[in-house]
Order: structure tokens, then C-alpha cells, then sequence
């Protein structure tokens, strides 16, 4: 996985900067899928299949996901 940078707004940097790892990892999972969304034409289902895989690559279990997602 690449690192980019993106501006944001000064709250949303904060809030991000104070997020701990777990909340962190939520928020990188969601702007993965969002991003991925943007750029590419291919089905929403399609996009949701391959960020699954490449998070159950990285170690994300469906347990930690139902717990970062039930943290809402």
C-alpha cells in the first residue's frame, strides 16, 4: 500500500492526529473504499470485494471489523 497525502480540513486533520490506531484503521478502510469509488468505474460490489480481500491480507479479521464498525 502507497501513502499519499490529501488536504483536508483543519478539524478533520485534528481529529484524525488525536484518533487512536483502531479508529485510524476505520477511517483509512473507509477513505480506501471511497477513493477507490472515485477513480475507478468499476461496480460498487466489485470495489467492496477487493477492499475486503486486501483487508483480510493485511490481517483484518471480520471480528475487528464488526468491532471498529460497531465504535461508530
Amino acid at each position: 500500500m502507497d501513502a499519499i497525502t490529501i488536504p483536508v480540513d483543519t478539524e478533520l486533520a485534528e481529529a484524525y492526529r488525536q484518533a487512536d490506531q483502531q479508529q485510524r484503521q476505520k477511517i483509512e478502510t473507509l477513505l480506501n473504499i471511497a477513493l477507490k469509488k472515485a477513480v475507478n468505474p468499476k461496480p460498487l460490489l466489485t470495489i467492496m470485494q477487493e477492499a475486503s480481500q486486501q483487508a483480510i491480507a493485511n490481517g483484518m479479521t471480520p471480528e475487528i471489523l464488526e468491532s471498529i464498525l460497531a465504535d461508530e
